[in-house]
């Protein structure tokens, strides 16, 4: 099925019964909308083809933006072959017959534009696979990821490929696709100006979901029938989200439920979460923001905050919605029942300060490994104390650049875990002023 749709193309008309979406397919790159920044006259992706050269691709987007269909169109426009596989149906022996097909089309002339739908799922083995192919140009890989692929994809991978990103379609490309659909059915939409902005809101960015609607609505109407917005809620069994995700209400809700969680008021914060899932907020958006919770406002006072909030987001990915959204909610309350601190957060900026401040600074000499001659000449490592050797392993020496001397950014509170923190910290630094003393 397309994915999105484009501008105002010239084609035969298709042939009856197949979905909308798929009969608004693009059939060129110039006819893509919403991501202009990649397919229009100036774009990333204007720009390869221009030059006669593509390489290797992960495109990072969410549903409905265009992934599959534009990379699609880049086979067509570059004359390679398309092969599709998807990560969630695929294994090992899907991909060796990928590869061999691969392999005999070069070898007789012909290179393979390989698109790889879900590549976040492949596991390291199974993305490790890829490299040889890619290498040796038996392959051009599209892979899409609804993930931030920073995390989700090997760093090999990444390092052969370029992160293209696909953005949520604003409410003007949507309705560009609704007029190309009322052009297409030769009928106007029958909804009246509330229930049209309400689709649009409806559709939340994605293209597809958005034809996919408007197919639900001609479907239910009578004719002459026009549906005002509670008509429309009411034949597509869908509520509009109760807030734009790009304007202020997402925001308020965000913050809502950050500051309940940072204020461990756990009633609260679960409030807000399922103010946000029921407005149809993407469960990992809320994810991604319940490990920061964890990171900024709990940090080591309890270290099991991370743990549980990684474990929330994974189980969501195993479970789905809306079995996943528990997990979520189990994290929310761990969350803001945990003590807090933001000492680590606090040290870290003091510690971004001080790196620009500070960043021509070579650290001592005594803490540099000497691996070649001329370094050792230039007394790198001498006079460095291994600290296993000391007693209680602690040597006390400095490791700051000389001109800063010894500074601190991080002072853990006396709660939670952080308290014993604390207590080895004032532990050594009793023993670093005992060995000042006694040198």
């Amino acid at each position: 099925m397309a994915d999105l749709f484009g501008t105002e193309p010239t084609r035969r008309a298709p042939p009856p019964g197949r979905p909308l979406a798929d009969r608004l397919r693009p059939a060129t790159l110039a006819e893509v909308v919403g991501q202009e920044h990649l397919t229009g006259p100036d774009g990333a992706l204007t720009r390869m083809i221009a030059a006669g050269s593509l390489g290797s691709m992960i495109f990072w987007g969410p549903p409905g933006t265009g992934k599959t269909t534009v990379a699609r169109l880049l086979a067509g426009e570059t004359d390679l072959a398309f092969e599709q596989i998807s990560a969630i149906f695929s294994g090992v022996a899907d991909l060796k017959k990928v590869f061999e097909s691969a392999r005999l089309r070069r070898s007789n002339g012909r290179q393979t534009l390989l698109f790889v739908d879900e590549i976040h799922r492949f596991n390291r083995a199974q993305q490790d696979s890829f490299l040889p192919v890619m290498e040796d140009g038996t392959v051009v890989l599209v892979g899409a990821t609804t993930e931030n692929p920073s995390f989700e994809l090997n760093a090999a991978l990444l390092s052969r490929a370029r992160v293209l990103v696909f953005h949520t379609l604003g409410e003007d490309s949507i309705a560009m696709l609704l007029g190309r659909a009322e052009a297409v059915e030769g009928r106007p939409l029958p909804l009246d100006e509330e229930a049209r902005a309400v689709l649009l809101r409806m559709a939340d960015g994605d293209g597809r979901a958005a034809l996919t609607l408007a197919e639900e609505v001609w479907r239910a109407a009578r004719p002459g029938e026009v549906f005002d917005a509670a008509g429309l809620q009411r034949v597509v069994q869908r509520r509009a989200p109760v807030y734009d995700k790009s304007q202020d209400g997402h925001y308020n809700l965000i913050s809502a439920l950050h500051k309940s969680v940072r204020g461990s008021d756990p009633d609260a914060a679960l409030y807000y979460l399922a103010r946000m899932f029921d407005a149809g907020e993407d469960p990992l958006y809320l994810g991604r923001r319940l490990v920061r919770m964890a990171v900024e406002d709990i940090g080591l006072a309890d270290p099991q905050a991370l743990v549980v909030a990684n474990a929330a987001k994974d189980a969501y990915d195993y479970l789905g919605s809306p079995e996943g959204e528990l997990a979520f909610a189990e994290a929310c309350v761990y969350l803001a029942t945990a003590p807090k601190s933001n000492a680590v957060y606090t040290a870290f900026k003091a510690a971004m300060r001080a790196a620009k401040e500070n960043g021509s600074l070579l650290p001592p000499k005594y803490i540099l490994n000497a691996p070649t001659k001329l370094m050792k000449a230039e007394n790198y490592g001498e006079g460095y104390q291994y600290d296993h050797d000391q007693p209680d392993a602690f040597s006390g020496q400095d490791y700051f650049p000389e001109k800063m001397g010894r500074q601190t950014f991080y002072n853990p509170p006396d709660r939670g875990f952080e308290r014993e923190i604390r207590k080895r910290l004032e532990y050594w630094s009793k023993l670093r002023r005992e060995k000042a003393g006694g040198a």
